[in-house]
């Protein structure tokens, strides 16, 4: 797997402007209960707020549950939200943009590349499917679609007439990758899109999104639990935890300088074949807190090393520490990320 260059994107053609922004995204669960008993919610996404830069790729990283995978069918608008406001390029979804033109600029490939697929179409039908939805004629649809599929690295002689059990596992996540392509979208969001592929397979894939992405002018959201593919191909990371933002901040410093103990402690869960790269920080304790019970304070406070009595008490925003960095913890100072970070990131 070849090294990732990636130039700042300020030299990218003039300073990076939002391509989406989402504030205060909430989506609740209701929990079936006693008929007289209170009503209680799984909180998966509860205030979540951020932005995503023309032309990066926005890399997303937290535990199971933390609310990555929720967060991304709400911006593809596969569920509805239960409040929060997502702008795309300006406009504001479902009102200035309609959700059918949101829906072709915006496109998603899932973790399952089987499940996403229909069984009863053709990889030829199932790339052309969209496009042909949006009025497209049926046979530039299908012309799209053998293009792409060569563009994927699939002969389209070959693979256009077959059906999903007819091809592996990396094979059908690249018809996936095609089928997202096909509308000519200006976002792709991809959730855990190479974590069921083969390492090997998993290098093909991560270095053909890289060329997509330069040769389309392609902007990503990148959801995994792999944080060295995250590093690899991330521009800007995003930590979640328990449905928020723990930190968000471009790559390098995040991974170098982590301001949140729950980032460090992921960061220090990281495999690393040299003995003399690996990081030592306090260990997770216990398991995430009941999401539909939240403690008060700070979210991760049942688990910080770190925890003062304010954390019990005051639930921290997510503020910035230095331009392009935030984190929140109420412990994290503007000059060295966290107050104890020589502790947490030795």
């Amino acid at each position: 797997m070849r090294a990732a260059v990636l130039p700042p994107l300020e030299d990218r053609g003039g300073p990076a402007q939002p391509l989406l922004t989402v504030g205060g995204l909430v989506k609740h669960f209701p929990v079936k209960g006693g008929v007289f008993g209170p009503r209680r919610a799984v909180q998966a996404v509860d205030g979540v707020d951020f932005s995503v830069l023309k032309g990066e790729t926005l890399g997303v990283v937290g535990e199971s549950g933390c609310g990555k995978s929720t967060t991304a069918r709400l911006l593809v608008r596969l569920m509805a939200p239960d409040a929060g406001t997502v702008i795309f390029d300006g406009e504001s979804v479902g009102d200035a943009l309609s959700l059918r033109d949101y829906r072709r600029q915006v496109q998603m490939v899932f973790q399952d590349s089987y499940a996403s697929l229909n069984p009863r179409l053709t990889i030829e039908d199932s790339i052309a499917f969209g496009p042909r939805v949006h009025g497209v004629a049926a046979r530039a649809a299908t012309g799209r679609a053998h293009d792409l599929l060569a563009r994927v690295g699939l002969e389209p002689r070959r693979f256009a007439g077959r059906y999903p059990h007819e091809l592996s596992g990396g094979q059908r996540q690249r018809v996936n990758i095609a089928r997202a392509l096909a509308l000519e979208p200006r976002l792709v969001i991809l959730d855990e899109a190479v974590s069921a592929l083969d390492k090997s397979v998993e290098a093909q894939v991560l270095n053909l999104l890289l060329d997509l992405k330069r040769d389309f002018g392609l902007t990503y959201i990148f959801i995994s639990h792999d944080l060295n593919v995250v590093r690899f191909m991330a521009d800007r990371v995003m930590v979640m935890y328990l449905g928020r933002v723990a930190e968000i901040g471009a790559r390098d410093a995040v991974f170098d300088a982590p301001a949140h103990p729950y980032t460090a402690a992921l960061l220090a869960s990281m495999p690393k074949a040299d003995p003399a790269e690996r990081r030592d920080a306090p260990p997770l304790s216990g398991d995430p807190p009941n999401p539909i019970d939240p403690p008060p304070g700070c979210r991760f406070n049942p688990r910080c090393a770190f925890v003062e009595d304010v954390c019990r008490r005051t639930d921290p925003p997510l503020a910035a520490l230095v331009p392009q960095h935030s984190a929140a913890c109420l412990m994290a100072s503007s000059g060295s990320g966290h107050s104890r970070a020589p502790e947490i990131a030795a």
